[in-house]
């Protein structure tokens, strides 16, 4: 039994080899396949050759174009959308610092101290006057804020004038450089009184001091506190020209303002409880004169 079986899988085995080689046989003898092509075949790859050859160029070069125009306007576009993003966030940032800039002003003016007993009303400038009679600054602040008459108006710097026009929302400031206002003055290193008015050119000047008085350039000028309008001590500006005289009992003083009026944006008005008391004073005062 066992004879036969080994002699069988012998067959299988000899006819499995036998397969095999026949069918690599077959492999290596099957011919490659190939199509003659007749003259008039030839004349026509001949002749379209080119054509095809041209034409597949052209199709790729147009795709190519083509890709690279559309890839351009979505740059384009792209860099459009940058640009005005740059633009966007630089103008935010120019606001930013504006904002900034404007809280520091802000809290130093909220910071300023003084001795005058009263309110102080944070007030923005919003316009000069356009008029040549006065040289004057509007405010957004007015009656309805608690302003009154002639409260005074200063910086962190320095004096400003005072209010001399009020409606309830807005109030208008009557400078130091306008020579209508008269700010009584001291030189405050040798203690000597004159009289601070307007003058051209952003100047004021200052006069009755005596010709004999030792004033010097850069002398400090502060407020007296006389007038019942201004408080004591704020700083008017600084002594920038001296002009003394051969005759004459006094001297030629110009004072340079400490308040850089041209790049004033923000005040503080002091608004007194007395300033109610003063406005009838002056009023009564001005009714006896016209009354003589």
């Amino acid at each position: 039994m066992k004879v036969l079986d080994s002699e069988q899988n012998r067959l299988k085995l000899v006819l499995n080899i036998l397969v095999v080689v026949l069918s690599l046989y077959g492999v290596a003898k099957r011919e490659m396949i190939y199509d003659e092509t007749s003259q008039f075949e030839n004349l026509l790859m001949d002749f379209f050759g080119p054509m095809q050859r041209s034409v597949t160029f052209l199709k790729r070069k147009t795709g190519s174009l083509l890709d690279y125009y559309v890839l351009n306007i979505n740059a384009s576009k792209e860099n459009g959308q940058l640009r005005n993003r740059v633009d966007e966030l630089q103008n935010k940032i120019f606001q930013l610092d504006e904002i900034s800039k404007e809280n520091k002003r802000l809290k130093g003016l909220l910071d300023f101290n003084t001795d005058v007993k009263g309110k102080k009303v944070l007030a923005q400038i919003v316009a000069w006057d356009a008029s040549s009679d006065y040289k004057a600054i509007r405010i957004n602040k007015g009656q309805a804020d608690g302003i009154k008459l002639q409260s005074p108006v200063v910086t962190t710097k320095g004096l400003v004038g005072y209010i001399f026009r009020l409606t309830d929302n807005f109030a208008d400031v009557l400078t130091i450089l306008d020579a209508n206002n008269r700010v009584d003055g001291i030189v405050s290193r040798i203690r000597s009184h004159g009289i601070i008015e307007g003058f051209s050119g952003n100047k004021c000047l200052m006069k009755y001091i005596g010709r004999t008085e030792a004033v010097i350039l850069n002398d400090m000028v502060v407020t007296s506190g006389l007038g019942n309008i201004y408080p004591k001590g704020v700083l008017i500006g600084n002594v920038s020209r001296i002009e003394r005289e051969n005759y004459g009992i006094t001297q030629y003083i110009e004072v340079t303002p400490s308040v850089e009026f041209s790049k004033l944006e923000e005040v503080i008005v002091l608004v007194s409880a007395e300033a109610s008391k003063i406005k009838k004073e002056w009023e009564a005062l001005d009714n006896s004169e016209e009354k003589e």
